[in-house]
């Protein structure tokens, strides 16, 4: 394995640029928001590669091994009614006893049809395709009982969840075909939205892709959480967001080779189901509902907005509740972050997914995903005026490093290594309770999406600009652009071992199958 123990002081000389919030993913974004719509929606399609998230400077050709592609070809769906009601995700009920909660799971695989029309090979945890939700409680101990019968090895990683690394479910945790994998945890989390995906070394991709991902819902016993939508599934709503890559036989795509193949169609799926030509529907039967929505895709990215332009409640980020409710007009989630808000209904609302590609080819479009239609007649009490007492990092006496995102021909590196192996990625080594400031730069001109696993992170610096809005709460994921960086702190808490180790890497899925990613070893002081 390759060490950097030693944290290097200070970071380089931070390219400047505006962190964008808005539905503009880079250069590579040819979606326009359709104003003015509810009910029906017009659903643009494009199947483009483009440049997305160059924010900080031209691709340069030359050099880049990697080179942006667009084959120029697009298919606009007609104007199509709500004809599908939105697929709930189950919720997995866990059995209680002597004070543990157990959830069991199998990962298998089915069929589903990603492509309207066409059957493809799928995944999923007790079903073909996704998974059920999990509700966990802050103070309960869970048991997760999980079987793989993929017929290849597998982990479950709790992505945002703040537990031991032996439960983590990093590539350490991977366990064969017919086995049968059983973490227990105390929940320290307060309120959030987190989710679970395998996360072995080299198939997490392919795995992901084929719907091996599932939303976990982190309860606590706040004030804040007592005032907010809570009935799963009535006034507080799963969505499950992806952008794919498929051929014509339904075929699903993971890889390079996969991608650059011909006769693609990169459909965008929500909650399982294809919403290409269809605008699913859901009606409200509560004035304010609540929407936790997961960026599940393996590269793409996707901006949350309302069809007629209207503004949207956010409450959280990544890793829990912002200091208070904020409204914004567009919510842009990198591959595996999440965020949540809520909608107070008086007339139908439409959201829509604005879909920019991250990868080397992959969807570009604006799509009419659901249509909320409000059958209520209550009348919700104001929103706490403080949802949450975030306090700032004062990172004067934190130890700084520099986290490297690279790149040698095919191959994708943090720090000059390529953690396609336990022994040959880098390894960040700490200690319990160090606080840290680190410098995450994009050394590359392609899109990244960095995520940390055991802690929570606050943003210090996009692109050498304060953070503002809802950028001041809590992560675990964050965009760095191409040629871009982010600087974040964190505190390290509660979970050592000399043993097993947590990650941090591209959630751009092929990315971290490529090399992006390195271990975090955290020891006792």
């Amino acid at each position: 394995m390759s060490h950097t123990t030693d944290p290097a002081s200070g970071a380089g000389e931070q390219s400047k640029g505006a962190h964008a919030r808005s539905g503009r993913g880079g250069k590579g974004e040819h979606a326009k928001r359709s104003k003015g719509r509810s009910g029906k929606g017009l659903h643009r399609r494009s199947f483009l590669g483009g440049m997305a998230g160059v924010g900080l400077g031209a691709v340069g050709a030359a050099g880049a091994t990697f080179a942006l592609l667009t084959d120029g070809r697009s298919n606009k769906a007609s104007a199509a009614d709500a004809t599908g009601t939105l697929n709930i995700p189950e919720l997995l009920e866990g059995t209680t006893s002597d004070g543990t909660t157990t959830y069991t799971l199998t990962a298998k695989t089915g069929t589903s049809e990603v492509i309207s029309g066409v059957s493809s090979t799928t995944a999923g945890y007790n079903g073909s395709f996704l998974g059920p939700t999990m509700k966990w409680t802050k103070g309960d101990t869970v048991l997760l009982n999980i079987t793989n019968s993929l017929g290849d090895e597998t982990t479950v990683h709790f992505h945002g969840a703040h537990i031991p690394p032996k439960m983590d479910g990093g590539p350490q945790n991977a366990f064969a075909d017919g086995e049968t994998w059983s973490p227990t945890f105390e929940v320290l989390d307060e309120a959030k939205t987190l989710w679970y995906h395998p996360h072995a070394l080299g198939t997490t991709a392919e795995q992901v892709v084929h719907g091996l991902a599932g939303m976990i819902i982190v309860e606590d016993d706040s004030d804040t959480s007592a005032a907010l939508p809570s009935e799963y599934g009535v006034d507080d709503i799963p969505i499950i967001l992806q952008c794919l890559a498929a051929d014509a036989s339904g075929d699903i795509k993971y890889n390079v080779t996969g991608y650059l193949s011909s006769g693609l169609s990169y459909p965008v799926l929500c909650n399982g189901t294809n919403v290409d030509s269809t605008t699913l529907g859901f009606t409200a039967t509560k004035k304010r509902t609540r929407f936790r929505v997961l960026n599940a895709s393996p590269a793409d990215i996707m901006t949350i907005q309302r069809g007629d332009g209207g503004t949207l409640t956010q409450i959280a980020t990544d890793q829990g509740y912002l200091a208070e409710a904020a409204e914004v007009t567009t919510i842009r989630l990198v591959a595996g972050a999440r965020a949540e808000f809520v909608l107070d209904l008086e007339d139908a609302v439409t959201l829509q997914a604005v879909v920019t590609t991250g990868w080397i080819r992959g969807g570009s479009g604006t799509y009419d995903f659901l249509t909320v239609t409000p059958d209520a007649s209550d009348t919700p009490d104001d929103l706490p005026s403080t949802l949450n007492t975030i306090t700032r990092y004062d990172t004067s006496d934190f130890t700084a490093r520099t986290i490297t995102l690279g790149q040698s021909g095919q191959t994708m590196t943090i720090n000059g290594s390529a953690g396609t192996s336990m022994s040959s990625m880098a390894m960040i080594s700490t200690t319990l309770d160090a606080e840290e400031v680190w410098t995450i730069k994009n050394g590359t001109q392609l899109e990244h999406s960095f995520h940390l696993h055991d802690v929570p992170f606050q943003l210090i610096e996009i692109n050498g600009e304060e953070p503002s809005g809802v950028d001041l709460g809590w992560f675990d994921t964050y965009e760095v652009v191409g040629g871009g960086s982010i600087k974040i702190a964190m505190k390290f808490t509660d979970f050592t071992d000399d043993t097993y180790m947590y990650m941090l890497h591209c959630h751009l899925l092929q990315h971290e199958d490529e090399g992006m990613m390195a271990a975090l070893m955290v020891t006792e002081s």
